[in-house]
């Protein structure tokens, strides 16, 4: 294809691409390219810069850029070339903000330093995600646990991590969240960013919410809303549109976002026996088979499953000992302790687990072998396929892509947690047993969480006890 010429004159020769699977894949990419140089009309120097832009980008990510993201900065005035990350633009806004009271700029300062940048600053400004900034108050949820248990516990290394950091509460959050909005606020006046997505994340009150099961009218429910949450967002483009008749085609909103984002029952909810199911044949043909199996059925949290070692498995014996888990922190992991004490235990596995866990295993030593001598030894049970650790954010991720293209309601990847939960319970195990497999530090942990989970259960066990009243034979009577 070829290109606008150099700003000197100069030709610039065509663009060359190559490695496509399809003739498909090759003419979209070339569609793509015509569109990005169609922004710049009869605007030659535009048309140089674009094509630098082009040139630069497949450059540093063998991909060519996104249309809607050249034209909003065409139509900002940006420079082509400049990605801001969220980290940079919290730091330009708060030195834009003359107007403050110290203690204002002060509190922006703190929740700028210790939460949204460690958290969200590496991520680019136009691509944040509600789901990133939820994710984000997960992430201090998880640090929240790490100070807890460095207070109860004095391990030095656990105190090291934590020094001079407190629990962030739920109205600390509210705060937190309200720095971010505001900032993106004024990004959104600035045109940078289309939506405010702190605006849109739902946090806490501080109260815990009650787990809920995906029922077949909920599920309904949740398909409806779904839909109109899908068309409100992508109406609200299109107005945007329609004040802008330069702003092109990809304005829709995009489908994990829309997954992700559609408002759900309760914060907390359960696929049942089948769901769960019909996600782990869905699953089976990804390298993280094994890790999301772990977790549906004994329950091991996220970060537990990403740091678990083979010297901690015994498939002859059929148990796991917990004594490691990876955590994530915007783009940083670190190994620490369990989150509690109770969760360092040793667990049983049921033989379906075993079998599972042992293809694993040949599959690794597969990936070991053709690895040589790159492969690292961590020891680790999941790993990519050099050996090094899985990042906890990538499992979330796979898993969110893989809920939606199986078709299911959403859950996070931490409620196939409550799920193994919610099975205890309907195989008529009480909450002591549910505690322990979970590895709760206390009973009444169990209780709050799942007393919700109960009612739901109990008329299941209604009906299984009517069907066999209804379904006797009485011919032998």
């Amino acid at each position: 294809m070829e290109m606008p010429p150099n700003a000197d004159g100069t030709r610039r020769g065509p663009l060359r691409r190559g490695g496509y699977l399809r003739v498909e894949d090759a003419e979209q990419e070339m569609e793509q390219a015509r569109e990005l140089l169609n922004i710049a009309g009869e605007d030659s120097c535009l048309a140089t810069k674009i094509a630098d832009l082009i040139i630069a980008t497949v450059a540093a990510t063998r991909q060519l850029p996104l249309p809607e993201e050249v034209r909003r900065k065409v139509r900002t005035g940006q420079n082509l070339a400049e990605v801001i990350t969220v980290g940079e633009y919290l730091s330009q806004w708060l030195r834009g903000r003359k107007g403050l009271r110290e203690s204002t700029r002060r509190a922006y300062a703190s929740h700028i330093k210790l939460y949204l940048i460690p958290y969200l600053g590496h991520l680019r400004l136009d691509r944040l995600r509600v789901a990133d900034v939820d994710r984000m108050f997960e992430e201090i949820d998880e640090f929240n646990d790490l100070i807890l248990r460095a207070r109860e516990t004095g391990d030095p290394e656990l105190r090291r991590l934590v020094k001079g950091r407190r629990v962030v509460g739920a109205a600390s959050k509210q705060r937190i969240r309200a720095t971010l909005r505001s900032a993106l606020t004024r990004a959104v006046k600035e045109r940078r960013v289309e939506v405010n997505v702190a605006a849109l994340v739902d946090l806490p009150s501080g109260k815990a919410p009650k787990a809920l099961i995906w029922t077949p009218e909920r599920i309904t429910q949740w398909r409806k809303d779904l839909a109109t949450y899908t068309a409100a967002i992508n109406a609200r483009r299109e107005r945007l549109r329609g004040h802008d008749p330069g702003r092109g085609q990809g304005n829709k909103i995009n489908r994990i976002d829309a997954y992700i984002g559609a408002p759900r029952p309760s914060k907390v909810m359960v696929w049942t026996p089948a769901l769960t199911k019909r996600f782990l044949e869905r699953a089976e043909r990804h390298c993280w088979y094994a890790l999301y199996y772990l977790i549906a059925f004994r329950g091991l949290r996220r970060g537990e499953a990403c740091g678990l070692r083979w010297s901690d498995v015994d498939l002859d014996e059929g148990t796991v000992t917990i004594r490691w888990q990876i955590i994530q922190i915007g783009p940083d992991t670190f190994e620490g302790k369990p989150k509690t004490d109770a969760g360092e235990a040793t667990i049983s596995l049921d033989a379906s687990t075993v079998t599972v866990l042992r293809a694993h295993r040949a599959r690794q030593n597969t990936e070991r072998l053709a690895a040589g001598d790159a492969w690292n030894d961590y020891d680790l049970v999941f790993t990519d396929r050099l050996g090094n650790p899985v990042r906890p954010n990538h499992v979330t991720d796979q898993f969110e892509r893989l809920s939606m293209e199986t078709g299911l309601p959403p859950i996070r990847l931490h409620d196939l947690r409550h799920g193994a939960a919610s099975f205890l319970l309907a195989a008529g195990h009480d909450m002591k047993t549910v505690q322990e497999t979970l590895r709760l530090s206390s009973l009444a942990i169990a209780a709050d969480i799942y007393t919700s989970l109960l009612p739901q259960l109990a008329r299941k066990s209604a009906e299984d006890a009517a069907a066999i009243i209804l379904n006797a034979d009485t011919t032998s009577v």
